[in-house]
């Protein structure tokens, strides 16, 4: 019984390149590696605070979006579809936060009470 070789190994080839394909993936690393770089200087050079935590926080929100937008081609869809999911993920994201400051208050209102 004979077992076959072969001699030359196997490759890959993806047919057909496309430039236009190849360059809007550049530019989204780009574009990403640009806010990550602000981010990043950011980190470094701003004292820990409110607005470093709130430049945290937008250009993390910019990013989500951009890459929802481009890698699960929300940007090309209908605005309604677009519209109902950012409206809701905004409402629970202010809903987060009011119940975030809520929550804190009854800590000052306890200390108000007891005293």
């Amino acid at each position: 019984m004979s077992h076959g070789h072969h001699d030359s190994a196997p490759s890959l080839h993806v047919h057909p390149k496309d430039p236009a394909k190849i360059r809007k993936v550049w530019l989204t690393a780009g574009i990403l590696a640009f806010f990550t770089s602000i981010e990043f200087v950011c980190a470094f050079t701003m004292e820990r605070g409110v607005l470093l935590t709130s430049i945290f926080v937008l250009l993390t929100f910019v990013k989500t979006f951009y890459i929802v937008g481009e890698f699960m081609h929300l940007k090309y869809e209908k605005k309604i579809l677009i519209w109902s999911i950012i409206i809701p993920v905004t409402f629970i994201i202010w809903l987060i936060g009011a119940l975030l400051m809520e929550g804190g208050y009854i800590f000052i209102e306890r200390a108000s009470v007891n005293h």
